[in-house]
């Protein structure tokens, strides 16, 4: 137990700069003391003593704000930062390095008995208001957002955010094309990439289709000069294609 408790201190100073030492996350921090306290309503309630674990799991949250069910199965090193209004229900299932800030909600959505509240893999982090519910599996290494509410399960290594919450788009292409429309002074999504909006998602790709186009075409023309080619052909003048105007217009 005292082995547990040291690794949950020292996990705290790589979570959080505002720590001090190691006497004030012992005294001071909520989080550490509502982990502790279940660990011991845990056991009481895992050796069938139910309502004396779930009286310390009360006196738990009288003194540190943080409700957390005697049942739930918490793994290492798990820090709660600043903790007050946390909510963990009975049958919530918590990896080890999972970190949740403040407000979180860990719930059910049925009055059946069984498996009922959300399991967070290893590595998770929730943001300060969120509500993970139902049996849902958040995977290894994946972010919730503040204020989310998650209702389906979140991929490995996403990130959900939203209400309902939805899964941002953190593919390798979708970061490569953002980068390369940022090199041409134009990102179509800068500002709404992560929105559900079909118009807003439709012109924005019309946008970027747009500007590549210009930007390889001008590549050709200039290919075409060096090799002595030129166009001698009168060409209509058009307005000048302002791909950042017209993104920030539609946003």
């Amino acid at each position: 137990m005292f082995r547990e408790l040291r690794e949950d201190i020292r996990s705290v100073f790589d979570r959080d700069p505002a720590a001090r030492s190691f006497w004030e996350v012992l005294t001071c921090y909520p989080g550490i003391h509502a982990l502790i306290m279940h660990r011991l309503a845990h056991w009481l309630w895992s050796r069938r003593l139910r309502w004396l674990g779930r009286f310390t799991a009360h006196l738990s949250r009288m003194l540190t704000g943080i409700e957390i069910h005697p049942g739930a199965t918490i793994g290492r090193r798990f820090f709660i930062d600043h903790g007050m209004g946390v909510v963990i229900g009975e049958t919530a299932v918590i990896g080890d390095d999972v970190t949740l800030y403040h407000g979180v909600t860990l719930g059910g959505t049925s009055w059946n008995k069984g498996k009922r509240h959300p399991t967070l893999e290893d590595g998770v982090v929730v943001g300060a208001g969120a509500k993970v519910l139902g049996p849902i599996v958040i995977s290894a290494g994946a972010k919730v957002g503040s204020n989310a509410v998650v209702t389906k399960p979140v991929p490995v290594g996403a990130t959900a955010v939203g209400n309902p919450a939805r899964i941002i788009d953190n593919s390798e292409q979708s970061r490569q094309r953002e980068v390369q429309a940022e090199k041409m002074g134009f990102s179509a999504y800068a500002v709404a990439r992560d929105q559900d909006d079909p118009l807003a998602k439709a012109i924005h790709g019309l946008l970027d289709h747009a500007a590549e186009t210009d930007r390889r075409l001008a590549m050709l023309v200039k290919e075409l000069e060096a090799q002595g080619v030129t166009c001698d052909e009168e060409v209509q003048q058009t307005d000048s294609f302002d791909a950042q105007y017209l993104s920030k217009i539609v946003d």
